[in-house]
């Protein structure tokens, strides 16, 4: 198995952040970690180049988290109300899915990338969730979702109903 070093260039989950060397599979790295631009040879030239950046990519990275932070506020006090047909034990006839909640995001101004949203699975029963959002590797925001049947509350008995009068 043929290992290479690369120099990452950008976060990457469950490998590294911006300016580690990893060891990774050859094939892993040459196919899509480097034409991605996710990272780059580990090379002396590369490693100061990546060296010389660091200042600005310290001020990149405190930026971004500042503007993660931000937006996690803004998204923990934010409750998302879907109206869907549902059976009669509360299963929905589909689902409440990521791209939902990246759609009902964007229109109140949020923008939030549906891979960012991890919900395990669509949502298929009535209720309220609590859906965490990765933002950064250090934010996590919990949006709140509640899920309601759009059939509409059965009429009470309190007002009487009223009768056409009869044809002579």
């Amino acid at each position: 198995m043929a290992m290479m070093e690369l120099l990452l260039k950008e976060n990457v989950e469950h490998l590294g952040i911006r300016g580690d060397i990893v060891k990774v599979r050859a094939g892993y790295g040459r196919n899509y970690l480097i034409p991605k631009g996710l990272a780059l040879m580990a090379t002396r030239a590369n490693v100061k180049l990546i060296e010389r950046e660091r200042q600005r990519l310290v001020k990149l990275a405190e930026a971004e988290l500042a503007a993660a932070q931000s937006l996690g506020e803004k998204l923990s006090a934010t409750t998302l109300t879907f109206q869907r047909k549902a059976g009669e034990r509360g299963t929905l006839y589909g689902s409440v899915t990521s791209m939902d909640l990246a759609e009902a995001l964007a229109a109140r101004q949020l923008e939030v990338d549906r891979r960012r949203i991890a919900l395990k699975e669509a949502i298929k029963a009535l209720g309220e969730y609590e859906v965490p959002v990765k933002l950064h590797r250090d934010v996590t925001a919990i949006v709140k979702v509640v899920v309601v049947s759009d059939a509409p509350a059965p009429e009470t008995a309190s007002a009487p109903a009223e009768t056409a009068p009869a044809a002579e």
